[in-house]
């Protein structure tokens, strides 16, 4: 063999498998649909991004990614979803509540959830271990966290004995996690009012609608609150109601206590899922993953703003602790 022959050869082969990822010229595409803004999701899209480049994926070299936001408004995941069908994307990555509206648009191209709420009990998938569609990635959900949360604001508020749950009652995985809340919180003798909304303009008057004595606000995580966290913490905090939240990056100014999984490192997770699916792999063959570990945050600073004493055995326990 000729030594250009060889070198050549040689080049061919040493090229990252990524790299093999044009068909025809055409860079493999992501279909990113964030359910919230550009901005509440920048930590978990820069996440799942500095995955992607360590997997050998660079953006505009060996992949591009199609960016679309929401901004927590519903009614925008079937017009994205229908709009990354007419582009061919390769994968589209998004969040539980927007992969019903992708799973309308599409059952051939694959589907990643870098966080989503009981994939099977909302349908996603059919089983967690053996999805068996085009839908796989990362839940949160375990019959523990809404629990965990009650009791975290049981000992923060020991004589907690009326609080309220606030939801986008048309997310099925919030309802779900409604009926969680109001049968635990029902079994420590706590009374719970529902708080639904289904779009930006209720939140304002669902806290108008609060009833006297409310000593506590649960809030489920979906599109809906990541666009609009920073309204729901303002009123809470001028309604002076303790929150807890399933999301770290919720808390914001305003908001009290979270106790869940890091997203940021779902969104890494699901850069894993991606690359396997561009090399080849099927969804319905992926297991959907759940978190190992669960993060306890707490804010200080919103503590004192409510005139709340934070045990200091509840600080110790806590991952992390804003001052």
């Amino acid at each position: 063999m000729r030594r250009r022959d060889f070198i050549l050869l040689f080049s061919a082969v040493a090229l990252p498998s990524a790299a093999t990822g044009q068909q025809g010229g055409r860079l493999r595409t992501i279909g990113y649909l964030g359910a919230g803004s550009e901005a509440a999701w920048s930590t978990w899209t820069a996440a799942f991004v500095q995955r992607l480049r360590e997997l050998g994926w660079i953006e505009g070299r060996t992949l591009a990614i199609e960016y679309r936001w929401a901004e927590g408004r519903p009614e925008r995941f079937a017009e994205i979803s229908a709009e990354f069908v007419e582009l061919k994307v390769d994968v589209i990555v998004t969040v539980g509540s927007a992969v019903a509206a992708a799973m309308r648009a599409t059952s051939t191209i694959p589907i990643v959830f870098g966080i989503a709420v009981d994939p099977v009990g909302t349908g996603m998938v059919s089983s967690l271990a053996r999805p068996g569609g085009n839908v796989t990635g990362l839940s949160i959900q375990t019959i523990e966290l809404p629990g965990k949360r009650i009791e975290l604001l049981r000992r923060l508020i020991p004589d907690l004995s009326r609080m309220a749950v606030m939801g986008n009652v048309g997310y099925a995985g919030a309802l779900e996690e409604i009926a969680e809340v109001r049968a635990i919180a029902g079994k420590v003798g706590i009374n719970v009012d529902v708080l639904g909304i289904k779009r930006a303009d209720d939140i304002s008057p669902a806290f108008g609608a609060l009833k006297q004595g409310t000593q506590a606000l649960y809030i489920c995580s979906d599109a809906l609150i990541n666009a609009n966290f920073a309204l729901v913490n303002s009123l809470a905090l001028s309604g002076r109601l303790p929150t807890v939240y399933g999301l770290r990056e919720f808390l914001g100014p305003g908001g009290l206590m979270s106790y869940g999984a890091n997203p940021a490192d779902m969104f890494r997770r699901a850069g894993d899922y991606v690359d396997k699916i561009l090399k080849g792999a099927s969804p319905a063959e992926l297991p959907v993953q759940q978190p190992t570990k669960f993060e306890l945050v707490i804010n200080l600073k919103t503590a004192k703003a409510l005139g709340l004493e934070v045990p200091l055995q509840l600080q110790q326990l806590a991952d992390e602790v804003i001052e």
